[in-house]
């Protein structure tokens, strides 16, 4: 229980400087409401335990996922080159997808939840850096497949399956989403208010956008496995096609894995005693 709640008697109010004032029975309540909300949403040992053995798990699924696609365009798909073959250099699209809007991004969502014991900023910069990351794998990745397209005699057509709309909204609104989270978290000219008004946006988006990302990489999946597949046997369960459908199951585990940690509020980092903010009204 928060034992500063019980040292205010009375209706006063506390200035700063004659300018700025907080009632002291809402900062009571505040306080208090504070206080039942970490006792009621903290983590037990058996709790940080089995999130530890999920975190392994998932590191361990997304790593296995990355190896399934580089052994299925490596080995499968006739390897990688850059755009002296295009039909070659399509094999970055699906691996740097996988790496940067799935694997990476989705470890830069749990930054917040396992190193829960460092400083705030330090975490900011870690979670901002991976999606970077992220978002310069992903780029990569969409070059390669216009490339694949518009390298070769006739051109392909660009943009016209579902997969490749899903796909180009995923990464705008993925970039849309680090440029406005720099903005909000890790620039100092916008105030606390702004910061709360977005954070919850900002959750939404993030997990939203990593489960569009996986939809996405499944109707790739399939996209590639029955136009790519169709002379080797997609059918009549070739060793190709066991191997794709093994990594989409993964990413359906990964995702659901990632999303499981970044919502359940008892995995959720506590902030530190001098990341407080008590609001003050005028």
């Amino acid at each position: 229980m928060c034992q500063s709640c019980f040292f205010v008697i009375g209706e006063f109010r506390l200035s700063y400087n004659g300018v700025r004032t907080v009632n002291s029975s809402y900062l009571c309540v505040e306080l208090l409401k504070h206080s039942l909300y970490l006792d009621s949403n903290m983590a037990t040992s058996s709790d940080m335990r089995y999130f530890n053995w999920l975190v392994l798990l998932v590191q361990l699924l997304g790593v296995v996922s990355v190896v399934i696609t580089a052994v299925w365009m490596g080995h499968f798909q006739g390897g990688f080159a850059w755009t002296e073959d295009p039909a070659r250099e399509f094999s970055y699209h699906p691996l740097f997808m996988v790496i940067g809007l799935i694997f990476l991004y989705a470890d830069g969502i749990l930054a917040y939840r396992v190193f829960r014991n460092d400083r705030k900023l330090y975490i900011k910069i870690l979670h901002a850096g991976m999606h970077v990351a992220a978002l310069i794998f992903a780029s990569v990745g969409l070059k390669a497949v216009f490339d694949s397209h518009n390298l070769v005699d006739p051109p392909l057509a660009n943009l016209y399956s579902l997969h490749s709309w899903l796909g180009l909204l995923v990464v705008i609104g993925f970039g849309l989403q680090w440029v406005l989270g720099f903005a909000c978290f890790l620039l100092p000219w916008l105030g606390m208010s702004i910061r709360t008004l977005y954070m919850p946006y900002h959750t939404f988006w993030g997990v939203t956008l990593l489960i569009l990302a996986t939809a996405t990489a499944l109707m790739g999946i399939t996209e590639k496995a029955i136009f790519g597949m169709a002379k080797n046997g997609y059918s009549n369960h070739s060793r190709e096609g066991t191997l794709i459908n093994c990594l989409g199951l993964i990413l359906v585990i990964f995702t659901g894995l990632v999303v499981y940690l970044v919502t359940k509020p008892e995995y959720k980092r506590q902030p530190a005693p001098d990341e407080e903010h008590v609001p003050l009204d005028n």
